[in-house]
């Protein structure tokens, strides 16, 4: 099966303030990775897009930019300085290839019923734990496994645990049971990951609903739908895109019905810039020291 070809417009150099990776389609023109480019690859929706913000084994917090039109890719910033992941002993970096679903929101004035918590306004977060690294913007097609539910910082933060269609191992695996016997500890490490990442920054353990558990593949693709739905509401003005709680940038050039569509002759797009890619800046020598966190939660 044919899939839709995407490529990267990239502005800057990695690891600076600067640094923003656009989306291009197969034509040149830049879509947006939040609102143009399609949740789902195929027509029997089994298999879904994602985008990339962070390969596996790199630091640098990346992410899908909701404030600025065209939503690039680009580096979270904290208090003026940029963020990086630390590296909480035996891990290095993210460890799956780390980003989003296209075309869902998470709705952060929805308390989801078995969470009791409110959606991070967010796309979907995405774990993609195949054997190829990633690379920052790529489109990679995948089927969904499963869901975790972070509640990070009283908010729902859903990672949906995907893998490539095209790795070895797509075939054997098929729902989130099939994780652990193919891929034995990634479910564990994940956990890990995920409750101990924001110690090193002073922070607390995170929290994660369901006991930690992941949920299997049914549940992680009702998540979809429902994120799939929300997203629907904001891009075609049923509900705010700004509200005194979020402000989110909806300009796009392909959603049917959107109130924010616009043409590649508008003033919104000729401001996207020329690529000028650079090579990558030097990350500080701090961002690879390891913390050695003791203890182990309670829940598994």
């Amino acid at each position: 099966m044919a899939f839709e070809q995407y490529k990267t417009r990239v502005i800057g150099a990695a690891n600076t303030l600067e640094y923003r990776v656009y989306i291009e389609d197969s034509h040149g023109k830049v879509v947006s990775p939040f609102h143009d480019i399609p949740l789902y690859a195929n027509t029997e929706k089994t298999v879904l897009n994602m985008i990339v913000e962070v390969p596996r084994w790199t630091n640098a917090k990346l992410e899908i930019s909701k404030d600025e039109p065209f939503n690039p890719i680009k580096q979270d910033i904290k208090k003026g300085k940029l963020r990086f992941v630390r590296n909480c002993f035996p891990h290095h970096g993210y460890i799956w290839n780390y980003g989003a679903f296209p075309q869902t929101w998470e709705d952060p004035t929805s308390v989801h019923p078995d969470t009791r918590a409110k959606g991070d306004n967010d796309p979907l977060d995405v774990c993609e734990i195949g054997e190829q690294v990633g690379t920052v913007g790529q489109v990679k097609q995948v089927k969904v496994l499963g869901t975790m539910a972070l509640l990070d910082e009283g908010e729902t933060d859903w990672k949906v645990i995907v893998i490539d269609v095209n790795d070895p191992l797509a075939s054997k695996l098929n729902d989130i049971e099939d994780v652990e016997r193919h891929l034995p500890g990634i479910l564990r490490a994940s956990n890990e990951w995920f409750r101990i990442y924001k110690i090193p920054d002073g922070k607390p353990e995170n929290n994660f609903a369901f006991s930690g558990e992941a949920k299997n593949k049914a549940y992680a693709n009702e998540v979809v739908h429902e994120t799939s739905d929300a997203w629907k509401k904001l891009i075609s003005g049923a509900v705010p895109s700004k509200t005194e709680h979020y402000d989110i940038q909806v300009v796009n050039t392909s959603v049917e019905g959107s109130p924010y569509r616009v043409e590649t002759s508008s003033g919104a797009y000729a401001a996207i810039p020329a690529d000028s890619r650079k090579p990558a800046a030097p990350i500080d020598a701090s961002i690879d020291k390891w913390f050695y966190l003791s203890g182990k939660p309670s829940n598994l």
